[in-house]
């Protein structure tokens, strides 16, 4: 009898109509949409293991899961079947073999993650972004962003009450990026608590509106104090776009 291989799938989505990537006992999920896809395609009941948890309304230009599966894949042809079968704002790219403990969530090292907005509203970006009907200081903003990555407790932008062992995490660039009227923000970080990123651009806002300054920024962070941190930024700005594994994992 044929032993179960490890697949990783790679994908994205529009996050504005799901609950979050994890599966929801009441409210649909990526999670659950691309598990019913897999157990249709390949006859069987198909678990998928992801590499983070994105919340309600977030949206993946890249992400990776893991599932298990004891027969024989035409690969191309389990993405095209996919394809047609999902709705259209989840799309697969590419389902590949890798070794047998390879681990979407624990082996990545490394993960990257943007939040965009708009500096005049655009009908055919407006759930992809967060408009900004007044322009906060951006030079003042990258001036506090610069900062991030000297540190590494990031408990003040982590949601209350999670069950995480540890707030360290290795943050090693957070920067600004202009393009015409879209700014983008970028962060990566070899691990992000939950919503930390939305919790760090809510910080980075109130400074460039001037409710906060950069030397409190500092005291923010050295509190550990969510509730002394910024409002959490809107979920449909942010999008994860790229995830870091070793080579060996790929065979």
């Amino acid at each position: 009898m044929q032993e179960k291989r490890r697949y990783f799938i790679e994908l994205a989505y529009d996050g504005t109509a799901y609950h979050g990537w994890q599966r929801q006992p009441q409210s649909i999920s990526v999670q659950e949409v691309l598990e019913d896809g897999l157990n249709k395609m390949l006859r069987e009941k198909i678990a998928v293991q992801g590499a983070g948890r994105t919340d309600a309304g977030v949206h993946a230009a890249f992400m990776v899961a893991h599932f298990d599966y004891k027969g024989e894949i035409d690969l191309e042809h389990l993405v095209y079947r996919l394809n047609r079968w999902l709705p259209k704002d989840i799309a697969v790219y590419e389902v590949k073999p890798v070794v047998e403990n390879a681990h979407a969530r624990f082996h990545a090292y490394k993960r990257s993650y943007e939040y965009h907005f708009l500096l005049r509203p655009d009908p055919f970006q407006v759930m992809q972004a967060y408009v900004l009907f007044r322009k906060p200081d951006f030079k003042l903003m990258q001036e506090a962003a610069a900062i991030l990555p000297e540190y590494k407790d990031f408990e003040c932008f982590s949601r209350s009450n999670t069950d995480v062992k540890t707030y360290i995490c290795d943050l090693t660039e957070a920067y600004f990026e202009f393009k015409d009227h879209k700014v983008i923000f970028h962060i990566t970080a070899n691990r992000f608590l939950r919503n930390m990123v939305r919790a760090v651009v809510g910080t980075l806002l109130d400074i460039g509106y001037g409710k906060k300054t950069i030397e409190d920024l500092h005291e923010i962070i050295a509190s550990k104090n969510r509730s002394n941190a910024g409002a959490s930024a809107p979920a449909g700005g942010l999008f994860l776009t790229k995830i870091h594994y070793p080579e060996e994992l790929f065979l």
